[in-house]
């Protein structure tokens, strides 16, 4: 599918034709940015809402940029679009928006997605041009290589080609999949949305007073975490069926007599009305043949239908065929039209419907699995993806129209190698590919398979745990990863034996020096044993270091340095590394080609000036120091990269760089044995040499950024927000980790690069503090040394503290185990040192259980992985359900015999004898079973010895060996289960069922529970860098409170980013979350919710329904709407949110505090005081207890309820509540903080309040009661006034003027009053002060206590129950309903920056801290820059 990255033209092409009778847009008019085109028709659909395309034009501080915009994508990749009308097949007219740097194969795509020509598939294309002309077009050109088209005068026209066997199988495929809506994904907002739409329609017809809000259903403060899961899924949507059948006829394949006619292939095809028919399908056409029962009648029928297509014939010859396949195109072309679009690698789901959807016939499904292709074409030739990779990287990438079409083809290419790496490593996994070298040791076997190499990578991390038994002599058959449970000491003292020869002969099986050692492993006289050791190299480490190696080679980008494509997958506990071929490796001996590095672990070191001067190049950019190393025999060779790395020149002549293990230091925190691949990582270096250059900096001269600089240095990298250092508070509720993260990691990245000049920088020795002999003077070596110590003490003394202080102060709020990791590695630290932040953190219960919780799924992954590998396939399920049922019931072994050794834990493993745990083809990698002739047939799975005493025993001993982290004793009863179930299944790729389970039970889970296991995959595919660069420049403006200019920055973003991956893309998801913030901040609350409802609908489909991500998408989906006064909409949106928090982190976590603060929010606006309440109490008890009383976050909590109680009159509560925020904020920020003034200022006003109503109370019964009697004679008077006033407090208000109303009906029926002070409603105010201003501005002011002559029954009323205020009230009222919503002291104690206000709709805990006040911007908004 070539062209996929321009999906959202196509989009847009197929919402716009499917009314025909729309005016093309014209041809000089150019186009608004593809930002709007993708969805602009289908506003109303997206919001489920007509308010929304009706306020689209409302906000003329928006639409500027977005002309701006248009002009500037023009200068920056010649992005216009030009219409050009295209003749189809059926001789209907259609008209296109291209670029001129289109290809002919983007055009087809698009024509494979607008609605008339969805079933066309086997069509020349022609071009006419004006001068008369006729073109006929190649799929690989580009259109401006044949035409001009930005003249006009060009025309496409599509013309039936001939089907052949290949084609018009693919036609057969294609149409079949137009009549499925499997490939539509609507998200749930959208449903929400239209649901909300369909049931306001409904009640505007019976009633329009009774828009009642209804409360969150099944809240309950989210006991139940495990009952939600259940919630999460929602069913696929209900299939419109067309045709009963469409099979492959068993007349095939034609006979020779038929072929010579034409023939093809036969289909039989059975009706929805029953009738059943045989169609020929010919090279030009489609038709009924006149065949009945066993034999082939080739004459067409006495109908004789026929058609070009076969959908065009399935529609003459059944009327409800033609009715149901109008109904899909139309269902498919009514949803947003990112919900068509396919994802290139979705996320892997950890749950499935439950019960489990009936599973039917079906021919199209049958048909595609009888052939096990694994991800190869099956006709034709097999792609070269290294040829097709490489070349990509070669095109010209100088103008930014360039740029984007390399960026384009380099993510096409990498997405699909890996995802045919998948299929492959499936393939070898399941023992359906052969090993190219079958008769070497199994764990030596290598495969290529669809011209990718794979090779498998041991899990060393488990070994280290076993060693004792591969240093005893008599345990040598065992598994190399067998006994987990060996005690720490022994395993310790025995691992210096084999690290030892690891070390010396480490290279020469690695991944991809299995493909230039291949000489090495076959030469029979090297040990047993040593191959082990060797194999060994090719851990999981360093398969992971390899590909980050590769990653950062690939972004220094350096002519004329290739590095091979690369992907890592994960499956049924074994680990594979895929590589693309490197040309020539496969033909014959190759020891020839190696140019750079060394094969054999450092005896011999190659070496060749052209190759040196590429590498060192490529050096600088990573910050490698060019230095000297020895050879075995003593010679000097200058090296710019790690010693193991091999370069080799391919029989492409291309320099080819492999085995990338170490691109970054070793870690001198880690240097005993076992830690060989424990290198520091690249954020790290750039944040260190970044602190340096401040540093030196600050020193030599005093530069005005200085202080922007040094903020990156002191906070580890951590800090990218260069604006104003206080906005680094503000990310503490920021949306989410993962993303603000990356984005941290960005603007770190960037000015580092600004720094590099400032002096010379700091470049580091890769292999110090390894085997090698490094040549030079002591004095260099140990200030290399020196170098990298300083690094590592940087890491373990500054970027520790400060982030383990982060995450107390909330700057950074990790939900989960992914977002934590994400964290982690932004900051530039490795998951080892986890251990070390949960020391850190024990006085935070949420964050202590976040780390905890990450380091016994890790520790389980590695044991569950284990097991996978040691199990046949037919014991998969009742392995897996009964290694959960050990983590989380009470269970003992499956088998009596083998629970006799428990005391000292060793059943993991050797309760069932050595070679139990083989597996025929897929033993765990490098073991000696075959060495020693066991048979590898086993007779009991090790599975079955499992009991929960010894998985706790083995996990905690893991945690202890490689985390170097005691986890307490009562850890299993500690874990919050479902989080860890959740995480754990995400690692391994297994799913369960999505049903309520009772944790507490012996064995909560079941076989029938697991219901399937799926590939994890890790890769390299590259991204565009042009579009960050632009977020980044745009994420300061937004900062800076230049909303046009980051309008048009991101916008800029979202166009590239559509063109190089299409719509289905984090970064594309990113850039939505930022125009919505734009968008918000200027008031065009419609736009916001479009580019916010993309947001969410990319997150659900690239990350996963319950990613944090997707969960604060739905959070500020829900603010968006509340700002629409959508309130019950809003209130669904965030039941979404805590659903999906609730699975990611538990309810224990201040996010799901701060979300509870915004429902209170909510219902505070549409007047449900007592539900408010209730969720700001909760969400008070969950930041006492998780953030201790003093927390900024506790003080947020008091101010919303002193806001609260205010709302209801209760103004010595709120004055109560307020000293306790200032207490809070004194103590924490100081006097001298604005957030601590404000706190003051709110007390004192809260304070005046009280003592005016006091007086009023004393001095004003009087007034009230001549003021109540006169509002009953004017209503006695209109009885009309009296019943709407009735209707008006059924829909109870809050505020004075509805307590008012209350006090009146009291009145009117006799009825006592209840006692209580009069509240005062700031949301009435507000809107009033509006109003007054509107009206001031249009020369109209009225003032509102003025007597008039002839008012009218209604106003003399509402002037009565004002009257009732003393003007000092009012006055307070008027200021804070003109400051208020923006800035007044409602939302100033946001304590961190991080709280946005209590009284307007900012995502507190959600959102991205959008304050609303343009003037205050600068400060606020950073929270996201």
């Amino acid at each position: 599918m070539a062209g996929k990255s321009n999906k959202a033209r196509a989009r847009k092409l197929a919402l716009n034709n499917t009314n025909t009778s729309e005016p093309p847009v014209s041809s000089d008019a150019p186009l608004k940015e593809e930002i709007n085109n993708s969805s602009e028709s289908s506003r109303v659909e997206v919001n489920g809402n007509p308010v929304v395309s009706e306020s689209n034009s409302t906000n003329p501080e928006v639409k500027e940029p977005e002309n701006a915009n248009a002009e500037n994508q023009g200068k920056q990749g010649d992005m216009h679009l030009y219409p050009v009308p295209v003749r189809t097949q059926g001789g209907e007219k259609l008209e296109l928006q291209l670029s001129p740097g289109d290809s002919v194969m983007d055009v087809r795509q698009f024509l494979l997605d607008a609605p008339e020509t969805c079933f066309f598939t086997c069509y020349d294309l022609l071009l006419h041009t004006k001068d008369g002309s006729v073109h006929h077009l190649e799929d690989y050109h580009e259109i401006s290589e044949v035409a001009d088209i930005t003249t006009g005068d060009c025309s496409f026209e599509m013309v039936a080609a001939l089907y052949d066997d290949r084609s018009i199988r693919a036609h057969v495929h294609r149409s079949r999949e137009l009549l499925s809506l499997s490939t539509l994904h609507s998200s749930l907002s959208t449903s929400l949305a239209l649901q909300h739409e369909a049931a306001q329609n409904a009640s505007a017809n019976s009633d329009p007073t009774k828009a009642e809000v209804s409360e969150l259903e099944n809240l309950g403060f989210m006991g139940d975490v495990s009952g939600s899961l259940a919630n999460l899924l929602s069913l696929p949507s209900n299939e419109i069926k067309c045709v009963e059948s469409i099979m492959f006829s068993s007349l095939n394949p034609p006979p020779s007599y038929r072929r010579l006619v034409g023939d093809l292939v036969y289909l039989d095809v059975i009706t929805l009305e029953g009738n059943k028919f045989c169609i020929t399908g010919t090279t030009k056409t489609f038709y009924v043949n006149s065949s009945s029962g066993n034999i082939l009648d080739p004459r067409p029928s006495k109908t004789a239908f026929e058609a070009t297509t076969l959908i065009g014939l399935l529609q003459k010859i059944s009327s409800k065929f033609k009715k149901a396949f109008r109904e899909i195109l139309e269902k498919k072309a009514s949803a947003h039209p990112f919900e068509n679009v396919q994802s290139l690698l979705p996320p892997n789901s950890w749950l499935g419907l439950y019960p489990v959807p009936d599973h039917k016939r079906e021919a199209a499904r049958s048909e595609n699995a009888l052939t096990l292709s694994f991800g190869s074409e099956l006709i034709g030739m097999q792609r070269d993806w290294n040829e097709e990779l490489q070349s990509c990287r070669e095109f010209s990438h100088i103008t930014p129209q360039e740029r984007i079409l390399r960026d384009r083809a380099l993510y096409k290419v990498t997405s699909d190698f890996v995802d045919a790496a998948v299929s492959g490593a499936v393939g070898v996994i399941s023992r359906c590919i052969p090993p190219i070298n079958p008769t070497d040791p199994e764990c030596f076997h290598m495969y290529v398979h669809n011209n990718i190499f794979f090779s498998f990578a041991v899990d060393a991390d488990l070994e280290q745990l076993s060693r004792k038994q591969s240093s005893d002599p008599n345990s040598k058959t065992e598994s190399t990863s067998s006994s987990l449970n060996s005690s720490e000491k022994n395993s310790e003292k025995s691992s210096h034996g084999p690290v030892k020869v690891n070390g010396e002969n480490k290279s020469s099986v690695s991944k991809t020096g299995d493909l230039n050692g291949v000489t090495d492993l076959a030469t029979p006289d090297v040990a047993a044993e040593t191959q082990l050791a060797e194999s060994e190299q090719a851990t999981y480490a360093s398969a992971n270091n390899d590909l980050k190696g590769t990653k950062a080679y690939q972004e220094a980008d350096v002519p004329g340095l290739y590095n091979l494509a690369m992907a890592i997958i994960d499956y049924r506990g074994h680990r594979l590394v895929a590589q693309s071929v490197l040309p020539g490796i496969l033909q014959g001996d190759k020891s020839d080609s190696l140019m750079y590095g060394s094969v054999d672990n450092g005896k011999k070191i190659c070496w060749n000036e052209d190759f040196h001067s590429k590498v060192l190049q490529a050096s600088k950019r990573l910050r490698l120091k060019e230095h000297t190393v020895l050879d075995g025999s003593g010679d000097a060779f200058k090296l710019a990269a790690p010693v193991e790395c091999k370069g080799i020149v391919g029989s492409d002549d291309r320099h080819y760089l492999l085995d990338l293990m170490r691109v970054t230091p070793r870690d001198a925190n880690y240097t005993g044995p076992g830690s060989r691949f424990c290198i520091l990582r690249p954020e790290l270096i750039t944040a260190f040499s970044q602190a340096e250059a401040a540093e030196r900096s600050k020193s030599t001269c005093k530069v005005e950024e200085s202080p922007a600089a040094a903020t990156d240095g002191p906070n580890a990298g951590s800090a990218a927000e260069q604006v104003d250092p206080e906005a680094n508070e503000a990310l503490a509720k920021s949306d989410t980790e993962g993303i603000t993260d990356e984005g941290k990691k960005e603007g770190v990245v960037e000015c580092g690069s600004g720094t590099e000049d400032m002096g010379k920088e700091k470049l580091f020795n890769p292999n110090v503090f390894t085997e090698f002999k490094l040549a030079g003077s002591q004095e260099e070596i140990a200030e290399d040394e020196e170098n990298v110590r300083k690094v590592s003490l940087y890491l373990r003394d500054v970027v520790l503290p400060k982030f383990i202080q982060d995450l107390c102060t909330l700057e950074v709020s990790p939900m989960d185990g992914q977002t934590l990791t994400e964290a982690l590695h932004a900051h530039g630290i490795n998951v080892r040192y986890i251990g070390k932040v949960a020391d850190g953190t024990k006085h935070l219960p949420h964050l202590w259980d976040l780390c905890t919780n990450e380091i016994v799924v890790r520790s389980a992954k590695h044991i569950l992985k284990d097991i996978m590998r040691d199990t046949e396939d037919h014991d998969l399920a009742p392995a897996i359900s009964h290694f959960l049922n050990c983590l989380f019931g009470n269970c003992q072994a499956v088998a009596g015999k083998a629970v006799a050794n428990t005391s000292q834990s060793k059943t993991l493993k050797k309760g069932t004898n050595p070679q139990d745990h083989q597996s025929p083809g897929k033993s765990s990698k490098g073991n000696t079973k075959l060495k020693n002739g066991v048979s590898p047939k086993r007779k009991q799975s090790s599975y079955l010895s499992l009991t929960s005493t010894s998985l706790w025993s083995d996990i905690l001993e893991f945690a202890k060996l490689k985390y170097q982290f005691e986890l307490p004793e009562e850890a299993m009863s500690r874990v919050k289960k479902i989080s860890v179930i959740r995480n754990l299944c995400q690692k391994v790729g297994v799913a369960i069922a999505a049903r309520k389970y009772d944790l507490e039970a012996v064995t909560p889970f079941q076989t029938s529970d697991i219901l399937n296991l799926q590939p994890i995959v890790k890769h390299s595919i590259p991204l565009c860098s042009e579009a960050k660069d632009l977020v980044e420049t745009g994420k300061v403006q937004l900062a800076e409170g230049m909303l046009s200019e980051a309008y048009t920055l991101f916008s800029e973003a979202f166009a590239i980013l559509q063109q190089v991956t299409g719509p289905m893309h984090r970064e594309v998801a990113n850039c939505c979350r930022y125009l919505a913030m734009v968008l918000y901040h200027a008031g065009d609350m419609a736009g916001a919710i479009m580019q916010q409802h993309k947001e969410l609908i990319i997150n659900e489909r690239c990350l996963g329904l319950d990613h944090p991500d997707t969960a604060h998408s739905y959070g500020n989906m829900a603010l968006f709407y509340h700002g629409l006064n959508q309130t019950e909409l809003a209130l669904r949106h965030m039941s979404r949110a805590l659903v999906l928090l609730s699975l990611s982190s538990g309810p224990d976590h201040p996010d799901v505090a701060a979300t509870f603060i915004n429902v209170a929010m909510m219902y505070q606006d549409v007047g449900k005081m007592n539900t408010a309440l209730r969720y700001l109490q909760e969400a008070l008890k969950k930041n006492e207890r998780l953030l201790g009383e003093e927390h900024i976050q506790t003080a947020v909590c008091y101010h919303a309820l002193a806001i609260a109680f205010n709302c209801m009159g209760a103004f010595k509560l709120s004055h109560q509540h307020e000293k306790k925020t200032y207490d809070i904020l004194v103590k924490q920020l100081g006097e001298e903080d604005s957030r601590t003034r404000d706190s003051e200022n709110w007390m004192k006003t809260f304070k005046m309040r009280e003592l005016q109503m006091n007086a009023q109370k004393q001095k004003g019964q009087a007034l009230n009661a001549a003021s109540a009697q006169k509002a009953i004679d004017i209503l006695k008077a209109h009885p009309d006034l009296m019943q709407a006033f009735q209707a008006a407090t059924a829909a109870s208000g809050s505020g004075s003027s509805s307590i008012a109303v209350n006090k009146l009906n009291a009145a009117i029926s006799s009825e006592t009053l209840p006692r209580g002070g009069r509240g005062v409603d700031e949301r009435a105010a507000r809107a009033a002060a509006e109003v007054r201003k509107k009206a001031a501005a249009r020369g109209l002011l009225t003032r509102p206590h003025v007597p008039a002559q002839a008012v009218p029954p209604l106003t003399q009323l509402l002037n009565i129950i004002n009257s009732g205020m003393t003007p000092d009230a009012t006055n307070a009222v008027d200021q804070e309903s003109n400051g208020h919503p923006l800035n007044g002291p409602g939302e100033t104690p946001q304590e961190d920056g991080s709280k946005p206000a209590q009284q307007d709709p900012t995502p507190v805990g959600l959102g991205s801290g959008l304050t609303l006040d343009p003037k205050k911007n600068k400060s606020k908004t950073q929270s996201k820059a």
